[in-house]
């Protein structure tokens, strides 16, 4: 089986759960649990024809979103749960679909056709025992796209954060905000005229009217604004004519919405580019602590597990304590997410294999890494491969508890991480989340002017879960 990581936020209770594609053993398998377990619940997948519509236009993710929050309610409820599977469907082999349910709902599968009762890893499909006890007992770890996504949503529903979104002349933002709002994962400020956000939300039918609307360039917060950014601002040489213009625009007046605590979060950079949205973060709301400089990590959700790539879009050749202020921030943001963080400061040398000049910028800098936080687990420098494969690690460094488990991978700079991350993201259709700005004090998350609507959901769900931390 492939490694396999869990959140921390993702813990498990007691219950148990096992998947069987139908009722031929269901019988026997009830009467079997029901001696170990009080309160054993079925969970029949039933899709209706609005179900099958969407697995039919390739819309999977709406699919499966929807029966793992069916699964989740049930499991809330239950000491465990038996999943029934559905007869296959349009394009859909026997079996095809459910094995991607029992991925996505993270539980072992029963072959119906053995004589004697045996589960089936969901994902590589090996038989792990035939011992019933142990296959009670067993519970996979995999966290898929999908339910990386419902996991984001039910965290962002319980931090009930408001994200100010400044962009509201991009239908992307204005979708984007139609769905938070629709599935109650987030309070939603958007910045511009009532009137023409009112007329586009008409015209792309989406329904705005639970999002507060502010005018920067006119409203009872403009002057206020003004006064502030010219005491934060004056040392830098920024008269109050000056300051006036600032509290106008819109990234700035959104800023100040965050410093002021009448938003907790702000994503932009749908239509201006990352320099802009950070420039006003970097002078009004500042770094945290110990941080020297801001830096941007992306979560890359693979088929069964999530990891974290940084820096990949802020700093383009940091320095050493950049780089390990950098390493120090992915570490935090792993943690906050619930990665118990392992990381990999990337090269393209392990260990003591090969030797030059961004060789020992990679050693200076995880040395300095640990000199901000003694508790790090790092390995340094060390290559993709042996970080992420336990068969390379055991060669290239065998005394390592990180080779070969990692899940945090540091490149050394902007030019490595922004290319590996779409390469990842592109060639093994990751889904890729972020990206996430670290170091501030307040979340403030920037989004390619590429960005899907879908990337703007993730964002804003990312920044209310941040905001909640």
């Amino acid at each position: 089986c492939a490694r396999i990581k869990q959140f921390k936020f993702l813990k498990r209770s007691q219950m148990k759960s096992c998947y069987v594609f139908t009722d031929k053993n269901l019988a026997h398998l009830q009467e079997i649990i029901a001696t170990k377990f009080k309160k054993v619940e079925i969970f029949k997948i039933i899709p209706d024809e609005n179900d099958k519509n969407n697995l039919i236009n390739s819309n999977e993710k709406e699919f499966f979103l929807k029966f793992i929050d069916k699964f989740d309610e049930v499991k809330a409820k239950s000491d465990f749960v038996i999943v029934l599977g559905c007869e296959s469907f349009s394009v859909f082999g026997k079996n095809e679909l459910n094995l991607k349910l029992a991925r996505n709902l993270n539980t072992p599968i029963f072959d119906e056709n053995a004589t004697e009762l045996r589960a089936l890893n969901p994902n590589s499909k090996l038989l792990i025992t035939d011992k019933i006890d142990e296959i009670l007992n067993y519970q996979a770890q995999i966290v898929t796209p999908f339910k990386f996504q419902s996991l984001l949503l039910k965290r962002a529903k319980a931090a009930s954060k408001t994200v100010v979104l400044p962009e509201s002349d991009d239908e992307r933002i204005l979708k984007a905000a139609h769905i938070v709002l629709e599935k109650g994962a987030a309070k939603i400020i958007l910045l511009g005229l009532e009137s023409e956000i009112s007329k586009k939300a008409a015209a792309l039918r989406l329904n705005l009217s639970e999002a507060k609307v502010i005018n920067p360039a006119q409203n009872e917060l403009t002057d206020e604004f003004a006064k502030k950014i010219y005491e934060l601002r004056k040392h830098k040489g920024v008269d109050e004519v000056k300051a006036n213009t600032l509290a106008k625009d819109k990234i700035y007046f959104a800023t100040m919405l965050i410093h002021e605590g009448i938003a907790d979060a702000l994503v932009s950079g749908a239509t201006m580019s990352t320099a802009d949205t950070i420039r006003p973060a970097l002078q009004i709301i500042k770094t945290k602590p110990n941080v020297s400089v801001v830096s941007g990590a992306f979560f890359m959700a693979l088929e069964e597990e999530i990891l974290l790539f940084a820096d990949c879009a802020v700093t383009p050749n940091p320095s050493a304590d950049e780089l390990a202020s950098i390493t120090l921030s992915s570490a935090q943001t792993a943690s906050a997410f619930g990665l118990s963080p392992k990381i990999a400061m990337l090269s393209y040398s392990t260990a003591d294999s090969g030797s030059g000049e961004d060789v020992e910028f990679v050693k200076e800098a995880a040395k300095k890494a640990l000199e901000l936080d003694a508790n790090l687990k790092v390995a340094a420098p060390i290559q993709f491969d042996a970080a992420i494969e336990p068969s390379v690690a055991s060669k290239k460094m065998p005394n390592s508890d990180v080779a070969g488990n990692a899940n945090v991978f540091i490149f050394p700079n902007l030019n490595c991480g922004n290319i590996c991350y779409k390469a990842v993201q592109r060639s093994a259709n990751a889904l890729a989340v972020g990206p996430i700005l670290q170091g501030l004090k307040k979340p403030v998350n920037d989004l390619s002017r590429g960005c899907l609507v879908e990337d703007v959901v993730n964002t804003i769900l990312i920044s209310a879960i941040q905001a909640g931390e």
